[in-house]
């Protein structure tokens, strides 16, 4: 199991079947260094093996940052094959928040450049604070998004404008954000958590096999073709048809009731 007794800049509370993973440096806008990327992968193996958390919100500590990117301190002194490491370790911790099979909501409350954009696309849903500032500005450092930017930007706000961001480096706003499609909402920094919180609420209050196996059906079927997608949607269709959840689900929707689900 996970130790996150452990974690030193990676805060993890639980509550109400919530789990609040948050990047605790403050000092240097939460940038991701080594210890914190493996915080972060500890925090969400466990969010991912305790069976009592049906969601994960993700944000940063302080006002200022989400997460605004790598720490470079640590980045100018790695060689090539120490920063090939480093990007496939990286990729590997949010593909594991990507395919958790719980929602997570990235709670964006500032900057979210570089590694930090990378990590809340790898989220379910994005919700901005009105201040947010987005960008992939790797290419002013000489290097290019090493996190999955270059893959997550083309499939979230198509190829076009996410090669523009990648290729100028630039920050845009977290309106520019939601009106590309980068973000889902935008609130006040004073509702952030709260609307995540009720987002992640809407969806506990549905069948969990049924959420984690949209998710997963979501996520496979862009990485394949649309006919792979429709075969792979049928089959967990049938398989969603077979669990107790679903014949709660009908049998509620009859009767006039609300369901009550408990994932079988």
């Amino acid at each position: 199991m996970p130790d996150i007794s452990a974690l030193t800049n990676v805060l993890y509370e639980k509550k109400d079947g919530i789990a609040y993973v948050t990047l605790n440096r403050p000092k240097v806008l939460n940038a991701l260094n080594t210890p914190t990327w493996i915080d972060l992968k500890t925090a969400f193996e466990e969010a991912k093996a305790d069976t009592s958390v049906h969601g994960v919100i993700l944000t940063g500590a302080g006002d200022k940052a989400f997460i605004a990117g790598a720490d470079i301190s640590e980045l100018a002194h790695v060689d090539a094959y120490e920063a090939e490491e480093s990007s496939r370790f990286g990729q590997d911790v949010l593909s594991l928040i990507e395919n958790l099979g719980k929602p997570v909501v990235a709670a964006i409350n500032g900057f979210a450049l570089g590694g930090g954009c990378e990590t809340a696309m790898a989220c379910t849903i994005r919700i901005a604070a009105e201040h947010a500032k987005f960008g992939q500005p790797e290419v002013k450092l000489g290097l290019l998004p090493g996190g999955g930017g270059t893959q997550r930007l083309p499939r979230l706000v198509g190829k076009g404008r996410a090669l523009q961001l990648i290729l100028t480096g630039e920050t845009i706003s977290a309106q520019e954000a939601y009106r590309i499609g980068l973000v889902n909402e935008i609130v006040p920094p004073t509702d952030l958590i709260a609307r995540a919180e009720t987002i992640l609420k809407q969806i506990s209050a549905n069948a969990p096999i049924a959420v984690k196996f949209s998710l997963e059906a979501a996520n496979k079927g862009l990485d394949t073709s649309q006919a792979e997608g429709f075969a792979l949607e049928a089959s967990y269709f049938g398989i969603c048809a077979a669990t107790e959840d679903k014949k709660e689900g009908t049998s509620a929707f009859l009767e006039k009731r609300r369901p009550q689900f408990h994932g079988r």
